[in-house]
């Protein structure tokens, strides 16, 4: 009795097994996350900025300057208000990976990525207060996929006095 039980259940399980489909990878939850050096900026000064980005382990999202051209660099741009002055944004150094989609080395951000930039307010500023807006374009992969790229949005808010 029990090796008939068996021999059924291998009958119905085993070709499940051989034609089951692997579930499609998602693309990996990134913590974006920004902040400024300063509670209070003061006219007629600069602060530092941050945004930072965690990919957890197992992932990588392209560098800002990718060395294969079919790659989507990772892109962070700052809008801010009129009289505002944003600087470049200073991106980490990257890593160079082999992985195995390329014959050739990738560079990537792995980890916590912090980017910096500097935003300085006019001694003529007339607010209280500013929002900046920062666009965050990526496109994470693991060692086998890249996922559809992603724009993230941070807003920060500069207290002027």
């Amino acid at each position: 009795m029990r090796r008939l039980i068996l021999i059924t259940l291998s009958a119905v399980l085993l070709p499940a097994t051989f034609f089951a489909k692997l579930a499609p990878q998602s693309a990996p939850n990134i913590v974006v996350n920004g902040a400024l050096s300063q509670a209070k900026a003061k006219r007629g000064h600069t602060t530092q900025g941050t945004i930072s980005l965690d990919v957890p382990r197992g992932y990588h999202v392209n560098s800002n300057r990718p060395l294969e051209k079919f790659l989507i660099a990772t892109q962070l741009q700052i809008e801010a208000p009129k009289g505002v002055r944003v600087g470049p944004v200073i991106y980490p150094r990257p890593w160079l990976r082999s992985l195995k989609f390329s014959k050739t080395k990738v560079s990537v951000f792995e980890g916590r990525v912090t980017m910096r930039f500097s935003v300085t307010v006019p001694a003529n500023f007339s607010g209280n207060s500013a929002e900046l807006k920062a666009r965050l374009r990526l496109q994470s992969c693991n060692d086998d996929t890249c996922f559809s790229p992603q724009t993230r949005e941070v807003k920060l808010w500069l207290n002027v006095e």
